[in-house]
């Protein structure tokens, strides 16, 4: 069975084309049903994340190439827009794109860590969706164990970066000492809260989360000494916020023009550094137009992530070694489960011959005909229904001088 890997990620896709393909969580489960649902899909696991959106599918030889179209449709585009900006991987390169996902070598931080979690929490969605069987299965599970031997046996996790490593490291290029300033967080999830901790690491001032669940807020703040607040009383803080990094799962922005204009006349226009690492994004783009405000974009960290990019270089070639020998293992189990597959229907296909011919031969015996010639019957009747298809291709074959398959005929009738 074929393999799928299909999508665009922030190496592909500026993240105005990102932020339109993104899948909420609300809308994952209706998605798997409806790609499972394409001509030639058996099983699929969507990936979508901040850098990418990407679909893994087992499908059927036939497979008409449609999953490109359903993803704009899903999202309301016109495919010929987005097609320029999709990749897509077929079989070994596909189990390849998956490992080095996996292992953080397709990543915007070289190496960094959060996308196996991403792609594991993905499985798990899919696979309680009853949309992953026995190859996608294989496939991810398999992918995991990479991504943790090539964790262990190469220098890739070393110095840890990320991209709110990122975000806290441009920041201090800004400010350069952190001790005097506040930083407002918005949102609570994994991001944010590894923003947070590099930030309390290098002696910021004071944190302070907001998130629409107060409580999630409430229990980061705790730990980090900050403070928590909702979302609604973001207006309130944003005047003593001299750092604001944004990263929630909102489809609308969180913080507008309008209210940041009012938060630097309050600051008498001392400057805010703003991080916006949400796809779609949480900041109004229209922000950046303001004087004294520093807006950076996922897309607008890359140059800090290029420096850390440098140091893992040698560790990713390593990891590629690993990979390349994983991909290897992989398609021989693969191979292996094809084969077992069409041994399973070949002797299916033989017990159905055998049993309509004994079915036949039955019935005529329970009439009472002579058995020696309903034997006799039985048996030319199996032999003509075995051999039905080889003749037919061996005539083929003597037509068009197929050497090749005619000396396999002869070994597979011969028992040589």
């Amino acid at each position: 069975m074929p393999l799928l890997a299909l999508g665009i990620n922030h190496q592909t896709a500026p993240v105005e084309i990102r932020e339109k393909v993104t899948f909420t969580p609300p809308q994952v489960d209706e998605a798997l049903r409806q790609a499972r649902a394409q001509p030639g899909v058996d099983e699929a696991v969507i990936v979508s994340t901040c850098n990418r959106t990407e679909l893994y599918c087992a499908v059927s030889e036939d497979y008409p190439g449609s999953l490109g179209r359903w993803l704009a449709d899903f999202h309301g585009l016109d495919g010929a827009d987005l097609e320029p900006y999709l990749y897509q991987h077929r079989d070994d390169e596909a189990v390849q794109h998956l490992f080095r996902v996996a292992s953080g070598l397709d990543s915007m931080v070289l190496g960094e860590p959060q996308i196996l979690g991403q792609l594991k929490s993905a499985f798990e969605t899919a696979r309680e969706a009853a949309s992953v069987k026995t190859v996608l299965g294989r496939l991810f599970q398999h992918g995991f164990t990479v991504a943790k031997k090539v964790r262990t046996d190469t220098e890739i996790g070393s110095n840890p970066v990320s991209v709110a490593f990122a975000a806290v490291s441009l920041s201090k290029q800004i400010f350069g000492d952190l001790q005097p300033l506040q930083a407002l967080m918005i949102g609570a999830g994994e991001t944010i809260e590894l923003a947070a901790r590099h930030l309390k690491s290098q002696q910021i001032g004071g944190i302070t989360i907001a998130n629409r669940t107060v409580e999630r807020a409430e229990s980061l703040a705790e730990e980090l000494g900050g403070e928590a607040i909702s979302i609604g009383q973001i207006p309130d803080h944003l005047p003593r916020a001299d750092i604001v990094i944004s990263s929630t799962a909102s489809q609308l922005p969180i913080l507008g023009k309008g209210a940041t204009e009012t938060a630097l006349k309050k600051r008498r226009h001392r400057p805010i550094f703003m991080v916006d690492l949400a796809v779609p994004r949480d900041i109004e783009p229209q922000v950046s137009e303001l004087d004294d405000v520093y807006l950076y974009t996922v897309d607008d960290l890359k140059e800090v992530i290029d420096e850390n990019r440098r140091s893992r270089e040698q560790a990713a070639e390593e990891a590629m070694d690993i990979i390349e020998v994983e991909v290897s293992h992989f398609e021989h189990w693969l191979r292996t489960h094809q084969s077992a597959d069409e041994i399973r229907q070949l002797r299916q296909n033989a017990d159905a011959l055998k049993q309509e011919c004994l079915d036949k031969a039955l019935t005529r015996l329970d009439k009472g005909e002579d058995p020696r010639k309903v034997l006799e019957s039985l048996a030319a009747n199996l032999g003509n229904k075995f051999l039905h298809g080889p003749t037919l291709r061996m005539r083929q074959a003597i037509k068009e001088d197929d050497d090749d398959t005619i000396q396999l005929l002869h070994q597979l009738f011969r028992g040589k």
